[in-house]
């Protein structure tokens, strides 16, 4: 099997495992029954040889991946990159795994040969050695809305335009690898409005519908805009699948927790499916969508890994309106420990080895 053919076996069997919920601790004994001749041998040879070393038997799925996934090289990486773009798009989620990307590249960037310019919805982090760039474009829907300017976009009142999306699509174009996702702004209402007319010509009235059908209509624009504007020889694409909140502590059953603070290790109880309020129905969604297009898309599906990770969050330790939390706010979690987004170096860092890894295969 070549492999490209392997990382996307891997992505389907974690597709299925999402959709069908099953628990973790019964997915790498699914995986190991169904392997045949050379992976079944490397299967057996890897439990051996870990007997023989006195390490514990690889008993998860997601420990099962990481055998085969490659150790990240930041030269090999940027080699890779050479005259070349990649270019996150998305929520504050994609602009967390940008960060780290940037952190993973400038490892081995000398002093000097880097640059960093925001103009607008774009910031370009430039690799002057290997003339690269890794970039993010802000575009919390993908597609357009009240919430697009990168600076004053914290909107309650959010609006969106599902089939409005050449205004972004137009700076997507040309890029190598382009990585987009959307979820986190569609948690804070069970409906979206869907705006009547087009913001450009002052329209304020909308009609609400069901938060489901809204994503499927704004995926449905955006694969749209894909198969008709992306040249598949020219541009690899990449869709994330949703990154979790952890807001109550009860969904691991710590009752006397306050949110994601002070928690200082994931979920370890895997014989039961953990439910901490992602809505898998936009999972299935994307999931669906992306394996119809014409164009293929890599479908880098980090929710499960993610929702055990109830201690990586900033928590109280983050910034809020450009500053960071004060030692009275600090003080108050319940309030202001910050649950969506992640520690760097943390969590990630893991999602981008899944990205550098379509990438070295790619190329």
């Amino acid at each position: 099997m070549h492999e490209d053919e392997f990382l996307d076996w891997m992505d389907e069997v974690d597709r299925l495992f999402e959709i069908m919920g099953v628990p973790e601790h019964k997915q790498a004994k699914i995986v190991s029954n169904r392997l045949k001749k050379t992976a079944a041998d490397w299967w057996d040879n890897l439990q051996s040889a870990r007997k023989m070393q006195g390490k514990e038997p690889v008993r998860t799925w997601r420990k099962m991946k990481d055998c085969n996934l490659p150790k990240f090289n930041a030269r090999l990486l940027l080699e890779k990159l050479r005259n070349k773009r990649l270019m996150f798009v998305g929520d504050s989620l994609n602009r967390n795994q940008w960060e780290s990307m940037i952190c993973f590249a400038q490892s081995v960037i000398p002093p000097g040969r880097k640059s960093l310019v925001k103009n607008g919805s774009l910031s370009v982090f430039t690799i002057k050695d290997y003339n690269a760039t890794v970039e993010f474009y802000w575009a919390p829907f993908l597609v357009e809305s009240n919430s697009d300017d990168p600076l004053m976009h914290s909107i309650q009142n959010r609006i969106i335009m599902p089939k409005s999306i050449k205004k972004h699509g137009k700076n997507w174009k040309g890029v190598d690898y382009l990585v987009f996702n959307t979820y986190i702004w569609w948690m804070n209402t069970f409906n979206m409005k869907i705006l009547r007319g087009s913001f450009d010509q002052g329209a304020t009235e909308y009609d609400e519908i069901d938060r489901p059908l809204a994503y499927r209509k704004v995926l449905t624009t955006w694969a749209k805009w894909v198969d008709k504007n992306i040249d598949p020889n020219r541009t690899t694409v990449f869709f994330t699948s949703m990154s979790p909140l952890h807001i109550k502590s009860l969904d691991w059953d710590n009752p006397d927790g306050i949110k994601c603070a002070k928690e200082t290790t994931p979920v370890l109880n895997r014989t039961t499916p953990l439910e901490v309020g992602t809505d898998s129905r936009l999972f299935v969604i994307s999931s669906d969508i992306t394996k119809a297009m014409k164009v293929p898309v890599y479908f880098l599906n980090i929710t499960t890994l993610s929702e055990f990770r109830k201690d990586a969050h900033t928590s109280v330790h983050t910034i809020r309106q450009g500053k960071m939390l004060t030692p009275e706010q600090q003080a108050d979690p319940e309030t202001y420990a910050d649950c969506i987004h992640w520690c760097l170096p943390g969590l990630p860092d893991t999602w981008n080895e899944f990205l550098y890894t379509r990438i070295i295969s790619r190329s």
